[in-house]
């Protein structure tokens, strides 16, 4: 069974296991933390929002944080998701994002979940489909420089009903 807690400072050494390459890196992280690899100082920026930790019985599986992207009570927004990367494609990545909704709408009481994904990220983008979040449709991608490359970020929301 899985469940979340807030984030301890003590997690850091585990979650940026995770991430063994630089492209996977960026991929989480889209740049936002740092340069790769990041230390554990850079990473706690994420202390600053409301960062969460996953776990099983086996111990620390997943991470995630929410903030306030407009500063409004009806909106958080999904950052810095990710899966133990030994435990990618099982199922963790939905339940997790669950207990996160669960918080998003039981607890803090927002209209809406939102969050980005870049477009080459696809397993994510089908974890996040599947647990409902839609594509909203923008004039513009967002587009960053990663690595050399443009990489486009898809914008998803989900409405509490």
């Amino acid at each position: 069974m899985i469940r979340i807690r807030p984030y301890k400072a003590t997690d850091a050494d585990t979650i940026l296991s995770w991430c063994q390459d630089e492209k996977a890196f960026y991929r989480w992280t889209a740049g936002i933390l740092g340069d790769y690899p990041i230390t554990q100082k850079e990473f706690s920026f994420v202390e600053s929002l409301f960062p969460f930790t996953a776990f099983d019985e086996t111990g620390i599986i997943g991470f995630f944080t929410l903030r306030n992207p407009n500063k409004s009570p009806d909106e958080l927004r999904f950052g810095f998701v990710i899966i133990d990367s030994d435990k990618r494609g099982k199922g963790y990545g939905k339940e997790m994002l669950r207990l996160g909704l669960k918080f998003v709408f039981e607890i803090y009481g927002a209209a809406r979940a939102s969050l980005g994904v870049f477009e080459n990220n696809l397993p994510a983008y089908y974890c996040y489909k599947a647990v409902g979040f839609e594509d909203v449709i923008l004039d513009t991608a967002e587009t960053y420089c990663v690595l050399g490359e443009e990489w486009k970020c898809k914008e998803l929301v989900l409405y509490n009903i």
